[in-house]
């Protein structure tokens, strides 16, 4: 996990955003990203995180076998092709989408409790008072 860390980081030294939140699931991801003014460019920024992040994962989390459009395509076979974006409208929905991203592991019956899912940046926002460690008990009213 420390190695994809350091690629991440390193996407972020070239392309600069700031990680706003991050959900890590055996099957997906959902994050929030802030980028630079006048800089939209997602693609730039996912594309350099699969290719560094894959090359960090040992083989055995790797797929044994490629289909001919990713072997053509040089792709790993472990991410999906395709990302989603989504521009953040106004502080409301930027609220729904931080409770949305947090609450994922509980809604995929990962875990009972938010706070027990150790791949998140809510502990990172618990620390900085942004949640509180019972947040997510009850399912929040926009879930």
């Amino acid at each position: 996990m420390n190695g994809c860390v350091l690629r991440i980081t390193t996407a972020r030294q070239n392309h600069p955003f700031m990680i706003d939140a991050w959900v890590l699931l055996p099957d997906h991801l959902h994050c929030i990203w802030t980028l630079p003014e006048g800089d939209a460019d997602f693609g730039v920024r996912w594309n350099l995180i699969k290719r560094l992040t894959s090359s960090a994962l040992p083989p055995d989390l790797l797929p044994s076998q490629r289909s001919y459009s990713q072997t053509k395509r040089r792709e790993s076979g472990f991410w999906q092709r395709h990302f989603w974006e989504y521009l953040i409208r106004d502080e409301a929905d930027y609220r729904y989408h931080m409770d949305y991203l947090h609450y994922n592991p509980v809604k995929h019956k990962q875990v009972a409790q938010v706070i027990d899912w150790p791949y998140s940046s809510f502990h990172r926002l618990l620390k900085a008072g942004i949640y509180p460690a019972n947040w997510g008990n009850v399912t929040p009213a926009l879930m």
